[in-house]
């Protein structure tokens, strides 16, 4: 639905279904979650049109990217919910003997999802399956930037799910500033870091949780690799995550190469070699890379290349369409490093490659720049492998293929710092939008008479040796054969 005039008494309706206790049911989750399931099967045709229409995505490349790991994911719900929704035990200090503890699960309550527009399914539904798990109420506002793939959200997700817990409310900005004005137990945001302050500083005022995904200039370093065979691999791996996911409109794309300069242009042959074998001679007819999202991004990105002394740089493509918001997969080799095209993140088919005198170097370059949402590193060095994990930080690291861990449900997918915080995916998930709440149990037979004033040198005793778990010496003080 569009944002309607009585949003009150939709939030209000979403607020009483939870306090009716309908949504913790286990029942209720796993009927909502099989009719998840029916939508992504039934509606597969429909989600792959809306994507060709706003993002120019090949139906292979709608369902390998979103429709087929959501599949995934809500099975893996299934699968795991009963296990998720169990308490679980703990141990408790012997001072409270005898008592037992445990974690509860419980929902958060009424959750707003904001999305993006890149994967505006995959980003809308992964945190939904989560928070429908979890118990909750839901709001989620697509992006209004890809309006076939909202249109097809609000219209299936109203046909599918129990529309009193979970609803689907259609806008731009003035839309999500209404929404945020309102109180929520959670908000999950995805999108720039530019929105995620005002998010963060609407959420404030009600003191509101917030989970944001955001992105950053995701690096990747490209060692010597020594066989002909890691070679070919490698260049079909970094080319897939580059160009052919969404046309490099993706948080987790690389967004740069750091290479050694005496191998550099023995990469960029073999990337050309391998643009030219995956996407063929007119890139633009074969229809493997998608289009850029609207003219606004494809005139920033043209921008880019078009500043001072980035033109230069570019070693093959470079050529754009803005009427058909094509652009052509380029590369470019040590751009001026404080050209936008390295200080901001491209989002788009660009490929910087940056050089280094050794391979080391690029830790160091990584470890200068803000913290990104994934690193990964082609190499068979261990050394550089353990280096990397223990003297960088970011949301993850990948060795040896890029954005495969976007897709595993027993990881958490997540930044750091600049890149995001919160976590999801899986289980974790779940979590996002769970309350552990820990419940403790204790009986009135026995009580210890040194924990209640008033206070002596005895008391004093017992609890120092109580909390450094020395309980024979308790024993001996409270025989009268150590003196406190």
């Amino acid at each position: 639905m569009d944002c309607p005039e009585n949003l009150e008494s939709e939030l209000k309706e979403l607020r009483d279904t939870f306090n009716s206790g309908i949504t913790k049911q286990e029942s209720w989750r796993r009927s909502q979650l099989k009719a998840l399931l029916s939508l992504l099967e039934e509606k597969e045709d429909d989600i792959a049109k809306a994507l060709e229409q706003d993002l120019g995505k090949h139906p292979v490349e709608s369902f390998r990217d979103e429709v087929g790991p959501l599949i995934k994911s809500v099975n893996y719900a299934l699968k795991g919910l009963k296990r998720w929704m169990s308490s679980k035990k703990v141990d408790l200090p012997i001072a409270a003997f005898p008592s037992r503890s445990e974690l509860v699960p419980e929902p958060l309550g009424v959750i707003l999802v904001i999305s993006c527009w890149n994967f505006p399914f995959g980003i809308s539904l992964e945190p939904l399956i989560g928070a429908i798990a979890a118990g909750n109420t839901v709001v989620l506002k697509p992006s209004e930037i890809a309006p076939a793939s909202s249109s097809v959200l609000a219209k299936t997700i109203h046909s599918y799910l129990d529309n009193k817990a979970i609803k689907v409310i259609q806008g731009g900005p003035s839309i999500c500033e209404k929404l945020l004005q309102k109180k929520w137990d959670k908000i999950f945001f995805t999108g720039s870091a530019k929105v995620a302050r005002i998010v963060m500083t609407a959420a404030a005022i009600n003191l509101t949780p917030v989970a944001v995904e955001l992105g950053g200039k995701c690096p990747a370093i490209v060692d010597s690799l020594s066989s002909s065979w890691d070679k070919e691999i490698a260049m079909k791996r970094i080319l897939a995550a580059k160009f052919g996911t969404c046309a490099g409109q993706a948080c987790i794309a690389i967004d740069y190469i750091l290479v050694e300069r005496k191998f550099s242009a023995t990469l960029v042959n073999l990337l050309k070699g391998s643009i030219l074998r995956m996407f063929g001679e007119n890139p633009k007819e074969l229809k493997s890379v998608g289009r850029i999202i609207n003219k606004n991004h494809c005139s920033r990105l043209r921008k880019l290349l078009d500043e001072t002394g980035v033109k230069a740089s570019i070693v093959h493509g470079g050529s754009y369409d803005e009427d058909s918001l094509f652009m052509e997969p380029t590369l470019l080799v040590d751009p001026p490093l404080n050209a936008g095209i390295m200080t901001e993140e491209i989002f788009g088919p660009l490929l910087p490659i940056i050089t280094v005198e050794k391979i080391e170097d690029s830790i160091e370059f990584i470890k200068s720049r803000p913290k990104s949402l994934a690193i990964y590193a082609f190499t068979n060095n261990e050394t550089l492998k353990k280096k990397l994990v223990s003297e960088t930080s970011s949301g993850s690291v990948t060795f040896n293929d890029a954005i495969i861990q976007y897709v595993a449900d027993t990881i958490p997918f997540g930044g750091v710092g600049e890149s995001g915080f919160g976590r999801y995916h899986g289980k974790f998930s779940f979590d996002a939008f769970t309350h552990e709440k820990p419940v403790v149990l204790r009986s009135f037979l026995t009580d210890f008479w040194f924990r209640y004033p008033p206070w002596n040198g005895t008391k004093l005793q017992i609890f120092k040796s109580a909390y450094r778990f020395n309980y024979f010496e308790i024993i001996l003080i409270l025989l009268g054969l150590k003196r406190s």
